[in-house]
């Protein structure tokens, strides 16, 4: 699943024109503007370490990292130029490789390779499964990961959406909704709707049934390191240390998880410590641990398992194209094989 120098240097002169700029070269290091999926929380820990560490530096990388709105967004962020990197969802590039392809980016670390993609709802509603999720009136943010593949889960569970109404409205407010009942369900990743409802003084665990899109066969991957095409093609060594500095991230969260949510709390002192190590603990366990770690390690895909996630996200979405996999995945940047990280938690 190597894309070759010779596809990159294809791809570059098609992006460069797609208004993708080069990165800054400034003081023997490449500025460098990434962009998270949401605010600073504990799942954000690794980029934080391997910055203070000085991992990133050692890759000859200039880092600054702001908040995202979104991982479905991210990916758009990076196709337009306003930032060189981006932790989005792989989703997002198949869709927009199966529309655009001369702008979609690449990724080149799988981060997130179990769906976290869910449906929220209060455990006192009547809404057991999907299917009850006809007729309703659901809500969430534009840029929700799980609000865009929602009509792919929609085809997968055979859900007649005519009668279900969507409202749109900010990322902060969702739980809130949720919690007043003025929607009935709202979309989001498990273990970010479950902490932010459990800081909103809820009990998850008795107050919310999570509808999972895994749950009904969409065994898709998620957010990962999304670049543009030409820093693949022009940079492969800054890439390659990129990816090395995020691995060695994840292992130092993974010796610590106590410095990891205080690399966070520099940023935003205002966390809750606690919960953010909670939120942290569960995204290592039930968004990052498909049994394919073991043999693939993380930041890289099973080939076979992608293609079929590709395949479901094109034919639930109506895309004219089917992305080949080198379109969207890269795994010329990983740390050699020794290096990689095969158990988490």
């Amino acid at each position: 699943m190597t894309i070759t120098r010779r596809t990159f240097s294809k791809l570059a002169g098609a992006t460069a024109a797609a208004t993708l700029a080069a990165p800054n070269i400034a003081f023997g290091k490449t500025k460098i503007k990434m962009i998270l999926n949401w605010r600073y929380q504990g799942p954000q820990s690794w980029f934080f370490l391997a910055k203070d560490k000085g991992y990133f530096d050692e890759a000859g990388i200039d880092l600054t990292m702001d908040q995202g709105n979104g991982s479905g967004a991210a990916v758009g962020h990076v196709a337009g130029g306003a930032y060189d990197i981006g932790f989005g969802d792989i989703n997002a590039l198949i869709r927009l490789a199966g529309t655009k392809p001369d702008e979609a980016p690449l990724c080149v670390y799988q981060m997130y390779n179990k769906p976290p993609f869910t449906v929220a709802v209060l455990k006192s509603s009547d809404i057991m499964t999907a299917k009850d999720l006809e007729g309703r009136l659901l809500g969430g943010a534009a840029n929700d990961g799980a609000l865009k593949l929602f009509g792919a889960f929609a085809n997968v569970a055979e859900l007649d959406t005519s009668a279900i109404e969507i409202l749109n409205f900010k990322s902060n407010l969702r739980e809130q909704m949720l919690k007043t009942k003025q929607v009935e369900g709202v979309f989001g990743y498990v273990n970010t709707i479950r902490f932010s409802a459990k800081l909103s003084g809820m009990n998850p665990d008795e107050e919310i049934r999570f509808i999972s899109y895994g749950d009904y066969g969409m065994d898709l991957y998620s957010n990962g390191m999304i670049i543009p095409k030409a820093m693949a093609a022009d940079s492969p060594e800054m890439v390659k240390g990129l990816c090395r500095a995020i691995n060695q991230g994840v292992k130092d969260t993974l010796a610590d998880l106590d410095a990891a949510v205080d690399a966070v709390a520099a940023r935003e002192p205002l966390i809750n410590k606690a919960i953010e190590k909670e939120r942290l603990i569960a995204t290592l366990q039930d968004e990052m641990n498909h049994p394919e770690l073991a043999t693939t390690g993380l930041g890289n895909v099973d080939p076979d398992r992608f293609k079929k996630a590709i395949d479901l996200v094109v034919k639930a979405n109506a895309l004219p194209r089917t992305p080949d996999p080198s379109d969207i995945y890269s795994d010329a940047f990983l740390p050699a094989e020794d290096e990689r990280i095969y158990k988490l938690l």
